[in-house]
């Protein structure tokens, strides 16, 4: 039986593997899912147009990205509650990453401590930061990871408030997962999933328990406790101090507008990512691929620009490309390929990726990533 030759067999093989109120966390959106459906949606809006008889025995696909040079305009994106998807969690994705060549990013709220995963893997890696109600937690978080040997920061700026997400709210989805009613059946049907976790080691948030002890208490809204950490009277002052405070490659990620990322490079970022949040946060917002242009438009070519959402194709990431990003960003494929086969799984979905991405690049006439331009694209509604 061949096995799964795209990111959707991925994602259904996930399906299988995953009581379902876990898996609705990795897939699921807020609200009506309007956004989370248009991101991947949009890029079938693109067309592109081929260049022929051009040599593509070889094509060149390395770029830089936070001054790291990676193998192809690729980066991992940070995920939470890794390791509910599968024991191996953030290692197993980073240790992936590093075989491909590409950057991982760890987020605040993943299931492995920043100093853990630093030693973990080699390859270059970046940390996703809160500005919390906390400042003393945030500028503990810099600390670190200079220390441990981080290569950038990037500053989720999307979440003033935790976004409606309906799926977790209906399954019951706390921490540490518990058995409810609705739930009960399904836990029951992935016994090797729940034994280990319902009733193994205490699940943890390692880079922040320290300081937040929120699960000392038992069971905890998952939404309860991300509401709580985060503080709506974040502005860009609070951006100009972290890029200070951290002194190197620092990226917004949430950005979704050409005067907000103009804002963002004014504070000091050095780019950003156009992202909705995978959908999760306000729901209704343009898909990242419809803000590409306009952004680099403004711009110019002076900063990193990076398509975070709905990425499910290799031939997506050259759209994103040819419309002017640095790179785009994934987090359900790898996470898909981690809960299907762990640190495996998650190189089989690069993998499969690349594949697309390089054949593309040939049945298109590119043989080098910097020669991708708006000639070789088209929107198909106006």
């Amino acid at each position: 039986m061949p096995g799964p030759h795209n990111i959707a067999a991925l994602r259904a093989l996930a399906r299988r593997k995953l009581p379902r109120p876990i898996f609705d966390y990795i897939d699921g959106g807020a609200d009506d899912e309007v956004s989370l459906e248009r991101n991947t949606a949009a890029f079938a809006n693109y067309e592109l147009i081929p260049d022929v008889l051009v040599d593509v025995s070889r094509i060149r696909t390395a770029t830089t990205l936070f001054g790291k040079e990676v193998r192809w305009p690729l980066m991992l994106g940070p995920t939470g509650l890794t390791s509910m998807f599968h024991p191996d969690a953030e290692p197993a994705v980073a240790k992936a990453a590093a075989a491909h060549g590409l950057l991982y990013g760890l987020s605040t709220m993943g299931t492995t401590k920043l100093e853990t995963l630093a030693a973990a893997s080699r390859g270059p890696k970046l940390f996703q930061i809160y500005i919390f109600k906390d400042r003393g937690l945030t500028a503990e978080f810099v600390a670190r990871c200079k220390a441990a040997g981080y290569d950038g920061l990037m500053l989720t700026v999307d979440t003033p408030v935790a976004g409606n997400r309906e799926r977790d709210r209906l399954n019951g989805l706390s921490l540490p997962p518990r058995l409810t009613l609705r739930s009960m059946v399904d836990f029951a049907l992935h016994p090797m999933w729940s034994l280990p976790k319902l009733f193994g080691q205490p699940f943890d948030f390692p880079n922040v328990s320290h300081r937040v002890d929120a699960l000392a208490s038992g069971p905890l809204s998952l939404f309860d406790y991300i509401a709580g950490q985060f503080d709506r009277s974040v502005t860009w002052k609070d951006v100009e101090w972290l890029a200070r405070e951290w002194g190197g490659p620092l990226s917004l990620k949430g950005v979704m507008t050409a005067a907000d990322t103009k804002h963002a490079l004014d504070s000091g970022a050095t780019g950003v990512f156009i992202s909705n949040h995978g959908g999760r946060q306000l729901d209704g917002t343009p898909a990242p691929i419809e803000q590409i242009a306009p952004i680099r438009d403004a711009v110019g070519d002076g900063c990193e620009i990076i398509c975070d959402g709905g990425i499910r194709r290799g031939s997506d990431v050259v759209k994103a490309l040819a419309l002017g990003a640095t790179a785009c960003s994934i987090g359900r494929p790898y996470l898909y390929g981690l809960a299907a086969g762990g640190g495996k799984g998650v190189e089989l979905a690069l993998t499969l990726l690349f594949q697309e991405f390089e054949r593309t690049l040939a049945l298109a006439g590119v043989n080098d990533i910097a020669q991708l331009g708006r000639r070789h694209i088209r929107c198909r509604v106006p």
